[in-house]
């Protein structure tokens, strides 16, 4: 029989999950049957296998799964890292894969901002300098960048600290940095690549409750790929990855922890 285009049992689980969520809320993200094959040599290794998934306007969104389960492939999709081998990736209704190289830059630059789990710092440059950076890029004008690197670092507990360089301050200090970066730009979007794993419990609940007043104080939608099971008393939805595929999609709500285990609501 020749091959017809079917919707899969999973994607027919995202719809109806969707269709039950408050639809007057924006889809800043939406994927659409993402794929990924990386080929090594006659060896094709299959990252993804068909993900479909809106993610909504100020949402704290988590993606989890375990080590090789394609959470962080599917994470760079979503972030303009790589490209799929098939499928779709939209941010506004813009297939990024379809956007040339100066376009992409373009997006990544003033509608995505990335926290990543090793800071990124440059480390001649003090928090204030590191702030500036994607400003620079962007191509404000020094005197607003400055004002704007400052209120940001206000926002985020470190105004006191400008000119200190990334090596005179603690990681949980760094990491602020880092958020502040990442905010820098005013995106609508925060991917935030395992923010926490290099952190103290005390240190890495304190960026996560930073993190959730991006959502409530900003309308800011943040999206991370973590291992950490703190972000599950705060987040609105998890998306967990097995396999290469979306597994199970959960809104907080249904989701009850206690020490030492997790269960679902069914």
């Amino acid at each position: 029989m020749a091959e017809t285009s079917q919707i899969s049992e999973q994607d027919a689980r995202d719809f109806l999950f969707f269709d039950d969520r408050d639809d007057t809320r924006r889809v800043v993200v939406q994927t659409q049957d993402v794929r990924k094959v990386y080929e090594m040599g006659k060896i094709k290794v299959h990252a993804l296998r068909g993900i479909s998934l809106s993610i909504f306007e100020g949402e704290f969104l988590a993606i989890m799964g375990p080590s090789g389960s394609g959470k962080s492939t599917f994470f760079n999709m979503i972030g303009g890292l790589d490209k799929p081998s098939g499928g779709k990736v939209s941010i506004d209704d813009v297939d990024i894969a379809q956007l040339d190289a100066f376009e992409l830059a373009w997006l990544r630059c003033r509608k995505i901002g990335y926290i990543f789990q090793s800071f990124n710092l440059i480390p001649v440059m003090t928090c204030l300098e590191n702030v500036m950076l994607p400003l620079t890029f962007a191509g404000v004008p020094s005197e607003q960048a400055f004002d704007r690197a400052c209120e940001i670092l206000r926002t985020v507990g470190l105004g006191h600290r400008l000119t200190h360089k990334p090596s005179q301050m603690s990681g949980g200090q760094q990491q602020r940095i880092a958020v502040a970066r990442a905010l820098a730009n005013k995106p609508a979007i925060v991917l935030a690549d395992e923010p926490t794993a290099n952190l103290d419990t005390k240190t890495g609940q304190e960026i996560i409750d930073l993190l959730v007043g991006l959502c409530t104080d900003m309308n800011v939608t943040v999206i991370c790929a973590t291992h950490d099971m703190k972000m599950l008393d705060k987040c609105d939805r998890v998306v967990w990855i097995r396999d290469g595929q979306c597994d199970r999609v959960e809104e907080r709500k249904n989701i009850e922890i206690q020490v030492g285990e997790m269960m679902s609501h069914e």
